[in-house]
């Protein structure tokens, strides 16, 4: 067996041993690091984030990001209980913090520390409009998105690795890394990640429903970050070229999957629903 054979069996070897299971799709997914291995890392990352930010406590606000995130959170361990997921959330810390600056995000760290900036809570303006960003960033967290892209990015530098030993001309092996460069973003990492965004949607507006927010509200949040994004004048780039998808097609899921997070509630016995 050669080096180029002994190269692509190896990377196939790791793809086939290195998955696990979604609770929420059942599916397969990539999962080259172990939780053990990232959740510290994870933790300490925040710390860190924390340290240099203005975290605020003690607010009206700060107290509203505390009390959806535990709500959201008690709903996904209510739903992956009910699901005969019992135990998936060990070694997760679930943390909610506010930091006072104005950028309109927010985002989860896997294993569950989770952080808003206070420039999206005009945006949000309602607390079930909160609940649908935090049912958002909580979903990455359970999903282990992080897990996954940090895996996908090793499978992108495995490649990188096997095409290189695969081609010994010089010649071909620059084309080959000036292609593989543009092609793996455009046809690799960019959809996994958007898919990793729609799926937090998916995920986020059922566990917003289980924890009594109308999920209505998921679609109003976006028309609203829709408008905030028309008057600042940025120009978002096509969907096939973005991280995330558009605006317009967020809205459309989310209006389309409300019916069904309203379902899913009323098997946890939710029927009435916060605005």
């Amino acid at each position: 067996m050669n080096t180029k054979q002994i190269a692509f069996l190896l990377l196939g070897f790791s793809l086939f041993i290195s998955c696990r299971t979604n609770p929420f799709t059942g599916k397969k997914t990539l999962a080259f690091v172990s939780d053990n291995s990232l959740f510290p890392s994870a933790f300490q990352q925040y710390d860190k984030t924390l340290t240099s930010s203005k975290v605020v406590t003690g607010t009206a606000q700060a107290e509203m990001i505390t009390r959806v995130g535990k709500r959201i959170t008690a709903a996904a361990e209510r739903w992956l209980d009910a699901n005969g997921h019992q135990g998936y959330l060990k070694g997760y810390k679930w943390e909610y913090t506010l930091i006072d600056e104005d950028i309109v995000n927010a985002w989860a760290m896997p294993g569950g520390k989770v952080a808003f900036y206070t420039g999206i809570l005009p945006i949000a303006n309602t607390e079930a409009r909160v609940a649908a960003i935090m049912g958002h960033e909580v979903a990455h967290a359970l999903a282990n998105h992080g897990q996954q892209r940090l895996s996908a990015g090793y499978i992108q530098q495995g490649l990188s690795l096997a095409g290189n030993i695969a081609l010994t001309n010089p010649t071909q092996n620059a084309l080959f890394n000036q292609s593989f460069g543009v092609g793996s973003q455009l046809l690799g990492i960019l959809p996994f990640s958007r898919s990793h965004e729609t799926q937090s949607d998916e995920i986020g507006i059922m566990l917003m429903a289980i924890a009594g927010y109308n999920p209505n509200q998921a679609a109003e949040l976006w028309k609203r970050m829709k408008a905030n994004s028309e008057r600042s004048g940025a120009q978002a780039p096509q969907e096939f070229l973005s991280t995330h998808p558009s605006n317009n097609s967020r809205i459309a899921n989310l209006t389309a999957l409300a019916p069904k997070a309203r379902e899913e509630a009323k098997k946890f016995g939710v029927t009435r629903f916060k605005d």
